[in-house]
């Protein structure tokens, strides 16, 4: 027989208790049980929004066995712990929010059935020494703080299959060649006793015109848990692109095992022919050098259960239309959709394990299960091009803390030997990269290269953020000292409010009536880390304070991605920032808030993510009277073609009067690096904010976009950005 599957949904009930009682609970009309739906999450359920503690869901339902089949239960998503009961028998204990749970329970069912998952979410209240794999859902500082993401967040489901069971069938893209691609694959199968079969494939394109591949190949698969691995070659294929290189070309893959001559199960999935590789950082995707431009992407919502393909296919959207062509998926495992969405769109992504911060050391076997877990999960996305064990592998508690001794704790953690790092990550590192040699795997996100010290991995910086790295001025520093810190750059940022429609949807309109402390344990606010650089309490309104904020946030942006444009492959491979949308209505880092209203920062971020681009880079130390400025006009083009360009730039004095104004036509050439094309010198002679409007033209429209540079007088030493 072929796969069937059948949801289990409806008439599901929900208890919360202060203890399980081995599958032993009232009836479910008896007082204390709540009606709900599955997929689900229990503080969605109004009278359950504090809730915390063991939760005990229940359905009944009817079941008819097809003589010569095996049925087994899944649990798809499950935060975080759960044991299953089926007619009061123990299925036993599985730890793990987005690793499924299969049982094969074909002797247990009856016509009649009583399901009974006993679940629960503890809190991690030693943020240091957590014991939960749910990364940025247990300790994070984007997300409500009040939030437990406990319940059953994928559908549950019955599937009935033949006397073989296909578990998984994995496929990797080991070589491409002019007329070919060689494909490998593992296939893991469930039997109930040895048999030989054969493997029948079909390959298919889903979103192109072409050929339909039919292959066969024969196995012989041992009872029990079994393995098998083989190659398939596929004639002239189509392959996959992100959106800014070509099509995503996918290929609708059905694999089926048949046993002596009947289909016993099956399973499908798309998949894209492409291969990746990073040299020393510079990304390459069949072979094309490119500049991977991006953001970090937060769970789609707090309330995972919540989530539907058509919010992640926005999501993703909104990126390629502000030319990002890469999401970090930052210290989780999204749901579903989105990595469907990623791959039918062509945006690639970067797969964070489920790991944020500090952990136990008891985490260790738990973790090494749950990352082959995952790789096997998401292995046939073509999207997925990287896996990262953890983010942040350093001291933190409380982000918004910048105390002497926590940053100390933070600094050590940093540039000594911790256990996280050292140990567990290189374990995970170890585990991900038996289960999939053709991805590369970062041992922990955030590793600074230092030198005769670490080489490093991707790098975070927060200047003109939080006060423990301090001002912009210091990055350009470091960065001229220390440039392989940015070979691949993935956070940078500030916070800013949302836009007021969305804004007054969580707070108050009238400023001097804005609850803070609301803000600060529910909507992530940091306001004293804000008003560091912006006396944002002297806001008039509430449309001034999100001016504010979000004018900041743009051009915090901007200082980063200008600069490390300029330094496209020399060394930079990789322009990340933090981050993109909301997961709860936040003031946040994001650029597009939690109902998808872009903020002054995403377009902003639209405009230093194009293709084609002219900017200039002006020191940011403070400026003074008399002190001559350089204006460096840059011009770069990450197009697969060159493009003819004019670039204007126009300089103003503080009461709007034109100092200067240079014209230039240029050639670019495909994929150029960072070209220069003047340098102006502007020497200011009264106090102000000059302006350098810079407008860029060509094929493909218009951009433009203006720099301010504040002027003070001379013997004043004022804040700088």
């Amino acid at each position: 027989m072929t796969r069937q599957t059948r949801v289990l949904s409806d008439a599901w009930q929900m208890r919360p208790v202060h203890r399980f009682a081995h599958g032993d609970y009232p009836t479910p009309h008896q007082p204390g049980w709540f009606a709900t739906r599955i997929p689900s999450q229990w503080q969605q359920h109004p009278d359950l929004e504090r809730y915390v503690g063991p939760v005990v869901y229940r359905t009944t339902f009817g079941f008819d066995r097809q003589p010569g089949t095996r049925t087994f239960l899944r649990l798809n998503g499950v935060f975080y712990y759960c044991r299953p009961w089926l007619n009061g028998i123990d299925l036993g204990m599985h730890e793990g929010y987005f690793s499924p749970h299969t049982i094969d329970v074909s002797r247990f069912l009856t016509p009649q059935n009583d399901l009974v998952l006993e679940v629960r979410c503890p809190e991690e209240h030693n943020k240091t020494d957590k014991r939960l794999i749910t990364g940025v859902f247990s300790h994070w500082d984007s997300l409500d703080g009040t939030t437990n993401p406990g319940g059953v967040w994928l559908p549950v489901e019955l599937i009935q299959t033949g006397p073989v069971h296909l578990v998984h069938a994995l496929l990797s893209t080991t070589r491409v060649g002019t007329d070919h691609a060689d494909l490998r694959f593992r296939i893991a199968t469930d039997a109930l006793q040895a048999t030989d079969a054969v493997v029948e494939w079909r390959i298919a394109p889903k979103n192109f015109g072409g050929k339909i591949h039919q292959l066969q190949s024969r196995i012989s698969i041992a009872a029990g848990q079994h393995e098998a691995s083989g190659s398939i070659r596929i004639p002239d294929p189509e392959l996959w692109w992100s959106h800014d290189l070509g099509f995503p070309a996918l290929y609708d893959i059905t694999v089926t095992i048949v046993v002596a001559g009947a289909p016993s199960d099956s399973l499908q999935f798309d998949y894209g022919i492409r291969m990746f590789e990073m040299r020393n950082w510079i990304p390459y995707l069949n072979g094309k050098r490119f500049l991977m431009k991006g953001n970090n992407y937060p769970p789609t919502d707090t309330r995972l259960a919540s989530v539907t393909p058509e919010r992640c296919a926005t999501d993703v959207q909104l990126a390629r239309e502000c030319h990002m062509n890469v999401l970090r998926v930052h210290a989780h495992v999204a749901h579903p959709a989105l990595y469907a969405a990623a791959d039918a769109q062509g945006v690639l992504v970067w797969q964070d394990f489920p790991l944020q911060w500090m952990y136990a050391r008891s985490v260790l076997e738990p973790a090494k299960k749950q990352v082959r877990q995952m790789v096997q999960l998401l292995h046939n996305h073509p999207s997925i091009v990287l896996w990262c064990m953890h983010n942040e592998s350093m001291y933190v508690a409380d982000t918004s803390d910048e105390r002497m001794l926590s940053k100390l704790r933070t600094y050590v953690s940093v540039f000594g030997w911790n256990w996280n790092r050292n140990v567990l990550d290189v374990a995970l590192q170890r585990v991900v990269a038996s289960e999939d040699e053709q991805r590369l795997t970062v041992r922990s996100s955030g590793e600074y290269a230092v030198p005769l010290l670490a080489k490093g991995t991707d790098t975070h910086f927060y200047y003109g953020w939080y006060r423990i790295y301090g001002r912009l001025s210091a990055w350009e520093q470091i960065i001229r000292q220390f440039p392989r810190n940015t070979r691949f750059v993935t956070e940078f940022g500030a916070q800013s409010f949302p836009n007021y429609e969305s804004a007054v949807r969580f707070m108050a309109a009238d400023v001097r009536r804005l609850d803070v402390a609301r803000l600060v344990e529910q909507h992530s606010f940091q306001p004293d880390i804000l008003a560091t650089w912006l006396d944002w309490r002297a806001a008039p309104d509430l449309h001034a304070l999100i001016a504010m904020t979000q004018e900041y946030q743009a051009d915090i942006n901007r200082f980063y991605i200008d600069r490390l444009r300029l330094r496209k492959y020399r060394p930079t491979g990789g322009i990340v920032p933090f981050m993109f949308t909301d997961a709860n209505p936040a003031v946040s880092w994001s650029v597009v808030d939690y109902w998808r209203v872009p903020k002054q920062s995403y377009y902003a971020m639209q405009k230093a993510f194009r293709p084609t681009y002219a900017c200039t880079i002006i020191a940011a130390t403070p400026a003074h009277i008399g002190q001559p400025i350089d204006v460096p006009i840059y011009v770069m083009n990450d197009l697969r073609e060159p493009i003819a360009v004019t670039v204007t730039v126009t300089v103003r004095d503080p009461n709007g009067a034109q100092l200067a104004q240079v014209v230039h036509q240029r050639h670019v050439p495909a994929d150029a690096m960072a070209l220069q094309l003047d340098e102006l010198r502007v020497t200011p002679t009264m106090r102000g904010t000059y302006r350098v409007a810079i407008v860029l033209r060509d094929a493909n429209g218009v951009l433009e976009h203006t720099y301010a540079v504040h002027v003070h007088d001379a013997n004043l030493r004022p804040a700088q950005v």
